[in-house]
């Protein structure tokens, strides 16, 4: 299917919010799961997006990206009216939401976004939730006020003391399940980040979930691009996840295997991938 833009905001600097006119997803979709989309039939790839939010009364979902890469670059480019050619989804196995008791999610960075359903959804169960959110930079922080909304507290840290605590993420969440042992930990930016939160609970046998960001490319587990190691077992992201036992993770090979692609992507600054992506941004205006 195909989703029309109906929103663009500017978040921070290269990062997007787009609201997309997507019923069928609005309406199946759970905290936690995410979409593939295409922005050009032609030339472009698959990229795995999570739903940051949706309204399945309206028809719309809410995605937030940054500009990394010739896709989101490409999308960034888009305005309301355009039309995204290809939209797939929900996928992924959805995270289990019950009242657990006392809930601490970690947001990383863009991985902010996807976080945000979680607490919604975490929260309307019926859980205590302190939310840590944390960035380089104060003006690189996203989604405050929508965090602020549905946390029992927010903390927010930033690497430069520009805003909240001067601290890594690990820091506060060791403070508390120190204080107050919580029940869950859900931990989702870069994949450093959710290693050392991981690393963090395990002394303190907080059953701790991360949400994995593996390179996709078709999100149906038929390519296995996304495989990764979990207790000794292979998984593949796209339908085994994208969460998982964060005690559990082999954080070594997974973050050797994001950087599998990275001297071909350097190289295509001058392949015809990407004149082919900046004809279609010129076209754009």
């Amino acid at each position: 299917m195909n989703g029309t833009i109906i929103e663009k905001v500017n978040l921070t600097d290269k990062v997007w919010k787009v609201t997309v006119e997507a019923p069928m997803i609005a309406e199946e979709r759970k905290a936690g799961q995410f979409i593939m989309l295409q922005v050009d039939e032609e030339f472009g790839e698959r990229i795995p997006l999570t739903i940051a939010d949706a309204n399945a009364e309206n028809g719309w979902i809410s995605l937030i990206f940054q500009e990394v890469g010739h896709s989101t670059k490409a999308l960034a480019t888009m305005d309301v009216g355009d039309v995204i050619p290809v939209l797939v989804g929900p996928l992924g196995e959805p995270t289990e939401i019950k009242k657990f008791g006392r809930v601490v999610c970690v947001g990383g960075g863009i991985g902010v976004a996807p976080l945000h359903p979680i607490v919604q959804a975490l929260k309307k169960a019926g859980n205590h939730v302190t939310t840590i959110i944390g960035s380089r930079t104060s003006n690189l922080l996203i989604l405050e006020n929508e965090m602020t909304n549905w946390s029992d507290r927010l903390i927010t840290v930033t690497d430069d003391g520009s805003k909240g605590q001067k601290a890594r993420v690990t820091e506060p969440l060791k403070e508390v399940c120190e204080k107050e042992k919580p029940d869950l930990v859900v931990a989702i930016g870069p994949a450093i980040m959710m290693k050392f939160c991981a690393e963090t609970t395990r002394p303190y046998g907080v059953h701790t979930l991360v949400s994995l960001n593996t390179i996709m490319v078709d999100g149906t587990g038929m390519c296995g691009g996304c495989r990764v190691t979990v207790d000794n077992q292979v998984k593949f992201v796209c339908v085994d996840g994208p969460e998982f036992d964060g005690h559990k993770v082999d954080f070594e090979n997974m973050m050797a295997r994001l950087k599998s692609y990275e001297a071909m992507e350097k190289r295509c600054d001058d392949c015809n991938l990407n004149k082919a992506v900046d004809s279609i941004i010129k076209e754009r205006g």
